[in-house]
């Protein structure tokens, strides 16, 4: 349950209408929740902090949560934002997946042997996980945008500026509740990102090269810095200064005209920007956008010290600008791979922050597709149909029931996990009316419920259906779910000489959700194989290591906020990345520490994370 709720605006705007102009325009479905999930507020969760990376003087954040969440505890903690830019989904219609690469496995020794070889990207073995489905019903999209726009402005300073980074798949309604909430005379810019480095699509429709980034200001004045680039070619032109009101050309001593050359131009509406991203500078990120965007974003509407925040942030890469141009950032997204990605870009780059996760309800795996999915699952005979709307996960088929719609909450939704009066008004008066006649119950899950006893009494005085509405706690369904990872390691005095102190070997590793996706990818490579193109399974070794992405270990703490006191990263070739960069060496299936190590994490190749414990074997040598 949340701990209570904010308000999106402290009070009235005296003329503004909430909704107003919007309705008039699209009459959407589901308008009138939005109203009331907006008189309601934010929902304010309990936030914990996971590490912090440096001293981290300035407050710079890195949120695991929700944007709506996340606003709540900025607003109660008084922290306002002087730029936001935000990437949020397009509502195109595409599935995202993140190319997981399985490691070298370092007790081989024929990789060993190939450890200061330029290994080829092609012989690397890899499957493909869906990382969050962009799949979305338009007017959900923009209940869900707005929601998201509004908590955003109440966290924005009077002079800020927001960049809404969509494409024309959903651009131009966006704009309309941009015009809503910021008001008309706020819009700024609408700025083309314009890219030719994309691969032709083919047919009689013109190839769709660029995306749309709405600008707008919270108030009537906002940072605005010119932001040059180098033109195509030099030109030359007269000097001019304004004289009394004036402009005019500035003469030499001979009445002259003073000719400047010019090899710089102030950036217009129309940025030319490739959108490839060179191998080099890859987080390996689906929806990774070039640093040159954000940099040009940064510099043109905040200074430096002044706070930067993307509220779906992705590869972080809008926290890595702004830490390289001095500003503070805070960077938020509900995948645990976003944060892991900008928390490992950021600590490469030597930025300071904290990383901090909100407990706002169901985190079962690495992102919300990942979560919905696993719940569906676990729901005994629960399959989809297509007889049903959109708004129920399924049915189930019972003997002597028949058919039982299934609701499940959207965990991309932050007011679908909660089950108050607005959701159940809507499963009575809308939801079941619309179902077949002969439907006798349906099963409404919750995470979070505005008091049951209240909810069943409103049941009770609203409910003028013959369907019975039976809730269920879906916390009750995932206890127990999740299979942590297994680890075997032992520890040595370290010999290296560079290191010294002490070494911790992993003698083995074993993932049963890593292990799932890989026979899942081997069954559907060997159904689809030929004998004109043979297909060769994954196989992991008996050891495991090849799972391994990341170590790291705490020699600060045994509980609580983690210290990282030395960290291993493996690249996708095996090779280690350090606490001092990307290295040429081989990773060897150790990690060392100065220090005694109290605890181990290990972070296995599709982004799961376990912590244990280290046992004191060595206690003689402390």
């Amino acid at each position: 349950m949340p701990i209570k709720y904010i308000p999106f605006i402290p009070e009235p705007i005296e003329g503004q209408a909430v909704l107003g102009n919007f309705n008039r325009i699209l009459k959407y479905r589901g308008a009138d929740d939005v109203s009331m999930t907006l008189q309601r507020g934010m929902p304010l969760y309990e936030l914990e902090k996971q590490e912090t990376v440096g001293k981290n003087a300035d407050g710079n954040m890195v949120i695991r949560g929700e944007c709506v969440s996340s606003c709540a505890y900025l607003k109660e903690q008084g922290i306002q934002m002087d730029l936001v830019y935000i990437d949020p989904p397009f509502a195109s219609g595409a599935d995202y997946a993140k190319k997981i690469y399985i490691r070298r496995n370092p007790k081989a020794v024929e990789a060993i042997s190939q450890a200061e070889q330029e290994l080829d990207i092609e012989e690397l073995r890899a499957f493909e996980e869906k990382m969050y489905g962009d799949v979305w019903d338009k007017e959900k999209y923009l209940n869900w945008m707005y929601e998201n726009l509004m908590a955003i402005k109440s966290v924005m300073s009077e002079t800020a500026s927001i960049y809404v980074h969509l494409d024309w798949h959903i651009g131009h309604y966006v704009k309309i509740l941009l015009d809503e909430i910021f008001g008309e005379d706020h819009f700024r810019n609408e700025i083309i990102w314009y890219y030719d480095d994309k691969f032709a699509t083919g047919g009689n429709s013109l190839d769709k090269n660029h995306d749309l980034i709405y600008l707008y200001s919270k108030g009537d004045g906002c940072v605005e810095n010119p932001y040059l680039i180098p033109k195509d070619e030099v030109s030359k032109r007269a000097l001019r200064q304004k004289v009394n009101g004036k402009t005019v050309d500035v003469r030499d001593e001979d009445g002259n005209k003073i000719m400047v050359e010019y090899s710089e131009k102030r950036i217009d509406d129309v940025w030319w920007i490739p959108r490839t991203i060179s191998k080099n500078h890859s987080e390996n990120y689906a929806t990774q956008k070039p640093e040159e965007i954000l940099k040009r974003v940064i510099s043109h509407s905040s200074d430096p010290g002044m706070l930067v925040a993307d509220f779906f942030g992705g590869s972080g890469t809008a926290a890595a600008a702004a830490h390289k141009l001095g500003r503070r950032f805070l960077h938020c997204d509900v995948s645990l791979n976003s944060i892991q990605t900008t928390r490992d870009r950021l600590k490469a780059a030597g930025a300071e922050f904290s990383v901090l996760e909100i407990k706002d309800g169901v985190q079962l795996y690495r992102n919300p597709v990942q979560t919905m999915e696993k719940i569906k699952s676990l729901i005994p005979g629960l399959k989809k149909t297509t007889s049903l709307s959109s708004f129920w996960a399924g049915a189930i088929s019972d003997s002597k029931l028949g058919t039982v719609p299934v609701y499940v909450p959207n965990l991309l939704d932050s007011f679908s996990k909660l089950l108050d009066e607005v959701t159940v008004n809507r499963i009575l008066h809308q939801e079941i009316p619309d179902l077949p006649f002969s439907v006798k119950k349906v099963i409404v899950y919750y995470i979070d419920i505005a008091g049951r006893k209240e909810i069943e009494a409103f049941i009770r005085e609203n409910d003028s259906t013959a369907v019975e509405l039976e809730l269920r706690d879906l916390k009750e369904v995932l206890d127990d779910v999740v299979m942590g990872d297994y680890a075997e390691f032992h520890m040595e005095e370290a010999r290296d000489s560079l290191y010294g102190g002490y070494a911790l070997l992993i003698d083995k590793f074993l993932s049963d959700q890593v292990m799932r996706e890989i026979r899942e990818f081997n069954r559907k490579g060997q159904i689809s194989s030929t004998k004109k193109k043979s297909f060769q399974p994954i196989v992991i070794s008996e050891e495991g290591l090849e799972l391994i992405e990341y170590m790291s270990v705490d020699c600060t703490a045994s509980e609580g906020e983690w210290y990282s006191d030395s960290e291993v990263k493996i690249d996708k070739l095996g090779y280690v990345i350090g606490s001092d960069g990307k290295t040429k060496k081989f990773w060897d299936g150790t990690i060392r520490s100065e220090k005694y190590p109290l605890r181990l994490k290990i972070r296995n190749i599709c982004g799961d994370e376990t912590v244990w414990p280290v046992d004191d074997p060595l206690a003689n040598m402390k």
